[in-house]
């Protein structure tokens, strides 16, 4: 028997306030859907799909994050500048990649790259 095929997957990212955080990744570009029984969100974006779970989280302490493979990290860092976080410029990383990087006010760490030619 053959191993299963995996056809995508999502990122679950805790969220201290659910409708808060409903709007900011709406303002990243992201189509949002309450879940009908409370604390929960589906967001895409292309084919990117995050969840958002409310639930107390420390921001200082939070470990979790994603990675977006993205045609134009430094377009993505314009759009994005307006929202609230922390955002860090793309640069040309040591390991061959254009990335930069967001940190929403939960702490969730969403970096973004490209591989870098040249």
């Amino acid at each position: 028997m053959g191993m299963v095929q995996l056809r995508s997957g999502a990122t679950i990212l805790p969220v201290n306030d659910l409708e808060a955080a409903v709007d900011r990744y709406r303002r990243l570009g992201f189509e949002v859907e309450r879940y009908a029984d409370g604390g929960y969100a589906f967001c895409n974006r292309g084919n990117v799909w995050l969840h958002l779970s409310e639930g107390a989280i420390d921001p200082a302490t939070s470990t979790t994050m994603a990675y977006l493979y993205v045609d134009d990290p430094e377009a993505l860092h314009a759009e994005w500048c307006g929202v609230e976080g922390r955002h860090v410029a793309p640069e040309v990383k040591e390991w061959g990649v254009r990335e930069g990087a967001y940190v929403d006010p939960d702490g969730n760490l969403l970096r973004y790259g490209v591989r870098h030619e040249g």
